[in-house]
């Protein structure tokens, strides 16, 4: 078996399809909003056939919005075009067992062209691989780890569905940040979920309360840059299919309640070489020791996090999350070991890395990862410099830039943006400004709860 626990090579799956421990394998791919999309296969077909030619499914799954509607507009795929295939090519280097389903393993697979000769260059994973290999071009490896948070509710999600989600009952009563009670109350979820992630190729670290009722985080160990984007993508399947199968149901939503903390998922990044942090250093930038290769990283990063925001908050939820003293940064600013910055550096040395505090829960991983690779990169190449350090709370230094409020401040930044288009290309941007406008113009047709309540009678 191999080093990391859960994870399969195609000697390891045929032991366990002959042994009829294993006997279906799931072919998933992220779409945009990074949900897996893909099949189930007969695990002796996919040793047969799949594991070497992969499968095909529509390409309209690029461009359908969460309802599955297969939204017109795009240049990629369209009723003009046919809705033709895109094929899935898994990258064996992902198998691994999927313990929190039944005789089951998963792997996911890189998007490419109907033939099988070319990337799709906007799909999610795509766009990371892009940024992975510029990082290998000059020399570096990206290590990263992200942070989900998410919240727990005693009702399934048929019945979360059936109540329109409100009314819900939390898991926790009383916010439970680090408490250890409250915690404990909340295991027959939690140890179910660190359980079958770390035997499922996802090694867990630790697990805590949060800052609401019933939220919780599972931190998993770090890695390279796409695995952790990966280990982030079958987290989010294994909890919610976890809980569907207790009875209980969990969000990822970044503001799921007005009254209510938000759920982040900070991101960290360094860059590697020759087996080392290539952060650490011996030059002084506040006060943090870190290389020349840190200082450039760090302002590549924060002189595009606005034009990239729709990365980091891709939903018109995200934008509720950022709220002054809310643990959510409001404004762009660095500094060291301060939670009240967007951007907050920690550790020393080896362990030198940059926090980005900015993505919530509802964060695509590849897309995330994708901006602020290519971000720090363009500050390495032109080696920008950051701003000074802060210290202090950030949330009150009104001379500070603020983040875009709303997701269509976000776009606009987006759209303007010549180094969007010099990163990802032309195509690549295009599609994803007609995907964050769909869902902007998707939340402006609704009639909320709000408004009933506001203006009903009162108007």
């Amino acid at each position: 078996m191999t080093l990391i626990r859960g994870m399969l090579t195609l000697d390891d799956l045929a032991d366990e399809v002959a042994k009829g421990s294993i006997d279906t394998v799931l072919l998933a791919f992220a779409d945009p909003y990074g949900r897996l999309m893909g099949k189930r296969y007969d695990a002796e077909f996919f040793l047969d056939d799949g594991a070497r030619h992969g499968t095909h499914a529509c390409d309209y799954l690029l461009t359908a919005d969460m309802e599955m509607e297969p939204v017109q507009g795009y240049a990629f795929a369209n009723w003009q075009l046919g809705y033709g295939d895109v094929q899935l090519q898994p990258d064996l280097s992902t198998l691994r067992r999927a313990s929190w389903l039944d005789r089951s393993a998963l792997v996911l697979c890189d998007v490419r062209t109907a033939d099988g000769n070319a990337a799709v260059e906007l799909a999610p994973r795509s766009m990371l691989r892009r940024q992975v290999e510029r990082a290998a071009a000059a020399g570096y490896r990206a290590e990263a780890a992200s942070e989900l948070e998410y919240f727990v509710f005693e009702d399934g999600y048929r019945d979360a569905a059936e109540f329109g989600y409100q009314g819900l009952t939390p898991m926790g009563w009383y916010l439970e940040d680090y408490h250890l009670l409250q915690g404990t109350r909340e295991e027959r979820f939690t140890a179910e979920a660190r359980r079958h992630l770390k035997a499922s190729g996802v090694p867990v670290e630790n697990s805590k309360g949060e800052w609401g009722r019933g939220q919780h985080e599972v931190n998993v160990r770090y890695a390279d840059v796409l695995t952790m984007a990966d280990r982030h993508s079958v987290f989010k399947q294994a909890l919610k299919e976890i809980a569907d199968g207790l009875g209980l149901s969990v969000t990822f939503m970044a503001k799921p309640s007005a009254d209510e903390a938000g759920s982040s998922c900070h991101i960290h990044l360094s860059l590697w070489k020759d087996g080392g942090n290539a952060f650490a250093g011996d030059e002084t930038l506040g006060p943090v020791r870190g290389s020349a290769l840190f200082r450039h990283f760090l302002a590549g990063w924060m002189a595009h996090a606005d034009e990239l925001m729709v990365f980091y908050a891709p939903t018109v939820n995200s934008y509720k999350r950022f709220q002054s003293g809310s643990w959510a940064p409001t404004r762009a600013a660095w500094s060291f070991d301060n939670r009240t910055a967007g951007f907050r550096v920690v550790g020393s040395g080896p362990s030198l890395r940059i926090e980005c505090r900015i993505p919530g829960a509802d964060v695509n991983p590849y897309l995330a990862f994708s901006a602020a690779l290519a971000s720090g990169l363009d500050g390495v190449a032109r080696e920008l410099e950051p701003p000074a350090v802060f210290q202090g709370d950030v949330y009150h230094a009104d001379d500070l830039p603020t983040l875009p409020r709303t997701l269509g401040e976000a776009i606009a930044r987006f759209e303007g943006s010549a180094f969007a288009r010099e990163a990802f290309g032309e195509d690549v941007v295009e599609h994803y400004l007609h995907f964050f406008r769909s869902e902007q113009a998707a939340f402006e047709r609704a009639v909320t709860d709000w408004e009933r309540q506001r203006y009903f009678e009162r108007i």
